[in-house]
C-alpha cells in the first residue's frame, strides 16, 4: 500500500533529490551557506530498511517523528521550531539594519522610550557591540509625567548594558527637576491644551536631543503591528523630523508576540510595568493596564492569564493614550514625535523686533501697572502655538495702537501673571488702565483690528 510521502521518508524519487539539491543551491546562491545552516530546522537522523534491504540514513526536522509502528507529526513541536526559525530570521534582519544605521551613518542615535520593542533593540545594540563602543548613543525624554518605575529601570539597564543615557525634558527646566517643570509650564498644562503639552514635553525636547547628539540616523522601535498609522512603514525611511532625518526601524516587521518571545529567549531586561499588566508603558497619567482589571501579565518570561488582549493586532497601544482627544475631536494615538510637523522648534523668542516692547521682570510688570497711564500687554510662551498664530497680527496693532503695547513671558512667571494679570492661559492680553486695574481680552478673534477694537472699547484717560 502506499504511504503519503510526507510520512515515507525513506522512499525519496530521484526527482525529490534532484528538486531539494537545485533548491539547496539555489538558497546558497542568494544568502550564502551560514544563511542556509541559521535558517534550517534542526533536524535528527534515522536509519530505516529500503525494499531491497539496504540500510538508509535519513534526516529529518525534529518535529516530524516516526515510531516503529505508527506515524507522529508532533503539532506542538513543529510550531516551537516554526517560530524559533521565524524569531532567528528577525532577529538577523533586524541586526543587518542596526549595522547599516551605525556603521553606515556618522551619529546614530536610539531615543529609548524602554516599551517591549525597544528592550529588544537595546539588546540587540549591547550584543553587536554599539553600546559600549559608543557607536550608538541611547537618549530618554522625561515628560515629568512618567511612572516612577520608567526611570529607575533606566538606571537598572544603564548598569547592566554599561552605558549612559542622555535625557532630555522640557526646555529650560533641569532634567529631574518636577517642580521646575511645574513653575514654569504648569502642572496641569497636559489637561489645558494636550498638543501643547505634547510639544512641550515630548517633541521639543526630542529634536532638541536630536540636534544635540548630531544624529544624522534616528532608531526606533516602531512595527507595523501597532496598528493602521504604522501598517505601511519599512526599516528604513526619511523622518518628518530633522529635515530628512534617516530612520532606522529595525524591528518593523515584528508582531508584539515576536518581541516577548525573544524577551523570553533571550532573558532580555524588561519595564517591570509588564508584570502589572501593561502591555504598553508611556504616560502615567494616560496609561492603562490591558485588560483593565490587570489580568494578562508577563511575569518571569512568561505570560500569566490570556495574553490575546496585549498580542491581538493594533492591541499594544490599546492601554495608551487613553481619555485623550486631538483639538479636532478625533481619539488620540500618537504623542506628536511621529508625526508630520514635529519638525518645529521653539528656540526663538516672540516679537524680537518691531513695536511690541519687553517687560524683562515682574517688577517692571508691577510698574506698569502701577503707572497711572495706559498700555495693552499680552502674557504669552513662545512655545504656545497660539501665541505664534497671533505674533503678525499683535505686531501689525502694534505699530499704530495708541498705547504703549508690551508682552511679558508669563511661563516663566505664573504666580505672579495669574494674580496680577488675569491669565490662567496663554496668550492673554490685557488693557492696563489709568487706574491701575487690568482688564482681560476676552475674545478668541486675534486680529490687528480686533486689537484696536479692543483698545478703543476704553474711554483715554487725561495725561
Amino acid at each position: 500500500s502506499r504511504c503519503h510521502p510526507f510520512f515515507n521518508k525513506a522512499k525519496e524519487t530521484t526527482t525529490t533529490i534532484i528538486m531539494k539539491a537545485y533548491a539547496a543551491a539555489v538558497a546558497t546562491v542568494l544568502f550564502g551557506a551560514s544563511a542556509i545552516t541559521a535558517f534550517a530546522p534542526s533536524a535528527s537522523s534515522i536509519t530505516t530498511r529500503t525494499n531491497g534491504g539496504v540500510a538508509a540514513t535519513t534526516k529529518y526536522s525534529s518535529a516530524l517523528g516516526m515510531a516503529d509502528d505508527e506515524k507522529v507529526f508532533d503539532q506542538e513541536a513543529y510550531i516551537a521550531e516554526s517560530k524559533e526559525m521565524r524569531l532567528k530570521h528577525l532577529e538577523e534582519q533586524a541586526m543587518f539594519s542596526l549595522k547599516i544605521a551605525v556603521e553606515n551613518y556618522g551619529n546614530a542615535v536610539f531615543p529609548n522610550a524602554m516599551i517591549a520593542g525597544d528592550v529588544v533593540i537595546t539588546h540587540l545594540l549591547h550584543r553587536m557591540g554599539y553600546l559600549k563602543d559608543g557607536a550608538a548613543k541611547v537618549m530618554v525624554v522625561d515628560t515629568f509625567h512618567l511612572f516612577p518605575e520608567t526611570m529607575d529601570f533606566l538606571r537598572e539597564i544603564e548598569e547592566f548594558y554599561g552605558f549612559k543615557a542622555e535625557v532630555f525634558c522640557a526646555e529650560g527646566v533641569p532634567v529631574g527637576d518636577k517642580a521646575g517643570y511645574d513653575a514654569k509650564y504648569g502642572a496641569n498644562l497636559w489637561k489645558e491644551d494636550i498638543e501643547q503639552y505634547d510639544k512641550v514635553c515630548k517633541v521639543e525636547p526630542f529634536q532638541r536631543g536630536l540636534k544635540t547628539l548630531n544624529t544624522d540616523c534616528m532608531i526606533n522601535g516602531r512595527t507595523r503591528w501597532q496598528g493602521f498609522e504604522r501598517a505601511w512603514i519599512d526599516q528604513f525611511e526619511n523622518a518628518p523630523i530633522g529635515g530628512g532625518l534617516a530612520k532606522c526601524n529595525p524591528i518593523a516587521y515584528w508582531t508584539l508576540e515576536d518581541t516577548f518571545d525573544y524577551i523570553a529567549k533571550y532573558e532580555v531586561p524588561h519595564h517591570p510595568l509588564h508584570a502589572q499588566g501593561y502591555p504598553s508603558i508611556g504616560d502615567a497619567k494616560d496609561t492603562i493596564p490591558i485588560p483593565e482589571d490587570g489580568s494578562t501579565k508577563f511575569v518571569n518570561f512568561k505570560f500569566e492569564g490570556d495574553k490575546t488582549p496585549w498580542l491581538d493586532y493594533a492591541s499594544e497601544r490599546k492601554g495608551r493614550f487613553v481619555g485623550l482627544a486631538n483639538k479636532d475631536g478625533s481619539t488620540k494615538t500618537e504623542c506628536g514625535i511621529h508625526v508630520a510637523g514635529a519638525e518645529q522648534t521653539f528656540d526663538r523668542d516672540l516679537w524680537e523686533e518691531g513695536a511690541v516692547k519687553n517687560i524683562a521682570s515682574t517688577d517692571e510688570a508691577a510698574e506698569i501697572i502701577g503707572s497711572g497711564k495706559e498700555a495693552i500687554v499680552a502674557v504669552y510662551a513662545p512655545w504656545c502655538q497660539f501665541c505664534q498664530g497671533m505674533e503678525e497680527e499683535f505686531a501689525k496693532y502694534a505699530e499704530s495702537a495708541g498705547v504703549p503695547v508690551y508682552k511679558f513671558r508669563g511661563d516663566e512667571e505664573r504666580d505672579f501673571v495669574q494674580a496680577s494679570l488675569n491669565t490662567e492661559s496663554f496668550p492673554t492680553v490685557n488693557f492696563i488702565k489709568a487706574d491701575g486695574s487690568v482688564v482681560k481680552y476676552d475674545s478668541e478673534a486675534r486680529s490687528a483690528d480686533d486689537f484696536a477694537t479692543f483698545e478703543k472699547s476704553f474711554e483715554k484717560s487725561t495725561a
